[in-house]
């Protein structure tokens, strides 16, 4: 069994990947055996207020520059199906916007939830939250967020890093156990699948087996695979074991290489 399609990775088009490289992550592509690799890029339009109050807002997707850059590598690497793609955070919160980018038509479009509401008109990024609240809430939060966000009919297909605040445990809280919020994940996958969207497997960092487990339960029957690469050398990290999971729990890739894995 090969190694599935990437479908979450960030270039230079990115505006928080400063070690992004669209065409050298090709060439890693091309030299991992991947069947394709789907650049989806950041578009985050809320703004984020920092602990020394700064807001963070991240700058302008520059589509014209990023599909220019998309059809020199197509040109260059003719054997790696290269797809278009965005990441666009909190869409359900930006609904209008979104809906004016993919007029323009992206391959992949896959939604996310990175920020949570402060409550007196502020947005605090997952990680920088875990400052001022307890650790149990953020996460709570978050999967909260998540299925309010899927729930709704904003138009992207795949639920990007549900796990996500689980990268910024705080070792202050104590060990970052998954299974401690196993209620609420449930929860949220449950959501989730009666979306109709499609779970995203992600390898940054720890690769939670259990939420396979979980969205099984809920009756989830299709999985992409996605590293959230941003830099070339992480391109496709950790992806042989997330497959033999996904295989383990009856996920099999289909006759198209760029599809996510199903199962009956």
């Amino acid at each position: 069994m090969g190694l599935p399609a990437d479908g979450h990775v960030h270039s230079q088009w990115s505006w928080d990947a400063p070690d992004g490289d669209m065409a050298r992550t090709c060439a890693r592509a091309v030299e991992l055996g991947l069947p394709a690799v789907a650049f989806t890029e950041h578009v985050d339009l809320t703004p984020w207020t920092m602990p020394d109050d700064q807001v963070l807002l991240g700058r302008p997707f520059d589509v014209a520059g990023y599909r220019a850059a998309l059809d020199e590598c197509r040109d260059r690497y003719p054997t790696l199906r290269i797809l278009s793609g965005v990441e666009f955070s909190e869409p359900h919160w930006h609904a209008a916007e979104l809906r004016a980018l993919l007029a323009g038509g992206f391959d992949r479009v896959l939604g996310s939830v990175h920020a949570r509401p402060a409550g007196d008109g502020r947005f605090l990024e997952m990680s920088t939250a875990y400052e001022t609240l307890p650790a149990a809430e953020v996460v709570r939060d978050y999967l909260a967020e998540a299925a309010r966000m899927v729930a709704t009919n904003t138009d992207f297909e795949v639920l990007a890093h549900l796990d996500y605040p689980l990268r910024y445990w705080p070792a202050t809280a104590g060990p970052g156990d998954i299974t401690a919020f196993e209620p609420e994940f449930r929860e949220t996958l449950a959501a989730v699948h009666r979306s109709g969207r499609i779970l995203e497997v992600n390898t940054r960092q720890v690769f939670h087996a259990d939420l396979l487990d979980w969205w099984r339960a809920a009756g989830g029957r299709a999985v992409t695979f996605g590293s959230d690469a941003h830099d070339p050398d992480a391109l496709a990290r950790q992806f042989r074991a997330a497959a033999d999971a996904a295989a383990a729990h009856g996920f099999r890739a289909g006759p198209d290489p760029v599809g996510p894995w199903t199962r009956e």
